[in-house]
């Protein structure tokens, strides 16, 4: 049974750079930079071709074991989901209702056949997509192809399975979230902060439009956009192109496949004035500040989204960043603060900043230094150095995500999945070596600057019950 994955800000991760890369923190003198890895070289090294119904094959050889990972991605997710119908979490239930059998599966038996090969599999929903993935031996990928092939074109939907299995993401639903004040909560301010788009609906959907979700809505889903146009598939492991590839057009290349409708990204209007959310919950521990921005994906502007990483990397890329260092380490008004920047999707990406205050220090207090914090960084701008060691550290990442068999598996779908290519995914250390230090401190000041007339972030201010003075939020706000 589907498993996803899911994230603070909606109920579902899909910050896999995160996940499956491995964050290497370098120790660097003070007056030099540590020389970083070629960048000129290609990451995963990876093959592609197209078959003859229009689905992409990647292959990315890694001969370490003799395992492979297999994911198909479909090139779709909730945010393609009709807008305005009164329903939510089509997207999410299809991938549930993916291991409920085909004609020649039975219900529930597809997980059980992996487990018996010694393998493992999974599913997972965002916005821009969805992806099935199994890990396995390497003689099992013909026996994986043609149980992940049957399900893109004979999948049952009996109506008892309908009915069960919407009670399962209800409690999921109800488990992550709605039990959750932080998720809940950071779930709201992305509704506010991607309001009138499909980006502002959480990927599992809404709790009081997921009862009506029925078998009409799911089965036009996957007929409109499961078919092998719209997927990719990707094999990282013990394998080449020769190998995977009599394989592909064997199980995959005989699907029939259709066109697909254009996915609607569309751009949220400038907010008027700032916006703030307040929430009291008695299932808080410890008060939270959280802020929100939207800022252009890699898709809409590749050098900004570039150039917000490697800024993102240098005020709070760890301990040692500014941010940490002078709000937490230096003047103690916060235990803990995190930014970060969410480029990969479609349509707009995200800043979100998240701190928890001192002993004794209020969100108002805690709110106000960080605003003071950014004014002066915008001020002074970003240091060369610093600038340097956060590239010399993205780069590394980069570089070693390919070791293992997973990981780039997950980096190079998920990038395909939302529309880059495979050469732009392939030299990101070079496009993160490309960003000077004018390039950062631009974006600093663009997105990040207080006193700029069109800088409205969305605030969150999250406190236990009876910490202050302060009115709840609706849990549905759009």
């Amino acid at each position: 049974m589907s498993k996803s994955v899911h994230s603070l800000a909606a109920g579902i991760s899909h910050s896999f750079y995160a996940l499956f890369s491995i964050l290497i923190l370098i120790s660097l003198p003070c007056l030099s930079i540590q020389a970083r890895a070629d960048v000129t070289k290609k990451v995963y090294n990876a093959e592609e071709t197209t078959l003859s119904n229009g689905m992409q094959v990647v292959v990315i050889s890694n001969h370490r074991a003799p395992v492979v990972s297999h994911m198909v991605w479909y090139k779709v997710g909730a945010a393609d989901e009709p807008q305005g119908d009164g329903i939510s979490g089509t997207a999410h239930f299809l991938e549930h209702l993916m291991f409920k059998g085909t004609k020649a599966i039975p219900p529930g038996e597809f997980s059980k056949i992996i487990r018996s090969w010694g393998g493992e599999d999974n599913a997972f929903t965002s916005w821009d997509y969805t992806a099935y993935f199994q890990s396995i031996a390497k003689d099992k990928l013909p026996n994986v192809m043609a149980l992940e092939a049957d399900r893109m074109i004979n999948l049952s939907l009996p109506a008892r399975d309908i009915e069960l299995e919407r009670d399962v993401i209800i409690e999921e639903r109800r488990m992550r979230i709605d039990n959750d004040p932080q998720s809940l909560f950071a779930e709201q301010v992305r509704a506010v902060l991607f309001s009138s788009t499909n980006y502002a609906v959480p990927i599992i959907g809404w709790h009081d439009e997921m009862p009506k979700l029925k078998r009409e809505h799911v089965l036009d889903y996957y007929q409109t956009w499961y078919t092998p146009k719209n997927a990719i598939l990707v094999v990282s492991g013990d394998v080449t192109m020769r190998d995977v590839k009599p394989m592909a057009e064997k199980f995959y290349g005989i699907i029939p496949s259709h066109d697909v409708p254009s996915h609607i990204r569309p751009i949220t209007p400038d907010f008027p004035a700032p916006v703030t959310l307040k929430f009291v919950s008695q299932d808080l521990h410890q008060p939270v500040f959280l802020q929100a921005w939207r800022a252009p994906s890699y898709l809409m502007n590749k050098r900004e989204a570039f150039a917000l990483d490697v800024l993102m990397e240098a005020l709070s890329g760890g301990a040692s960043t500014e941010l940490y260092q002078s709000l937490v380490v230096k003047r103690k008004i916060a235990t803990d603060i995190s930014l970060s920047f969410e480029g990969d999707s479609r349509g707009e990406g995200s800043i979100w900043l998240s701190a928890v205050p001192a002993p004794n220090v209020t969100l108002e207090e805690l709110q106000k230094a960080i605003h003071d914090k950014f004014i002066d960084l915008v001020a002074s701008g970003l240091t060369p150095i610093s600038v340097e060691k956060a590239k010399t550290r993205l780069i590394d990442s980069e570089i070693y995500a390919r070791d293992s068999v997973m990981g780039p598996a997950m980096v190079v779908g998920q990038s395909l999945s939302y529309g880059l290519t495979l050469e732009e995914i392939e030299t990101r250390p070079a496009q993160i070596e490309a960003v000077t230090l004018d390039d950062a401190n631009a974006v600093l000041k663009i997105y990040l600057d207080p006193l700029s007339p069109k800088h409205f972030p969305v605030i969150g201010l999250m406190m236990p019950q009876g910490s202050g003075k302060t009115t709840t939020t609706n849990k549905k706000a759009q």
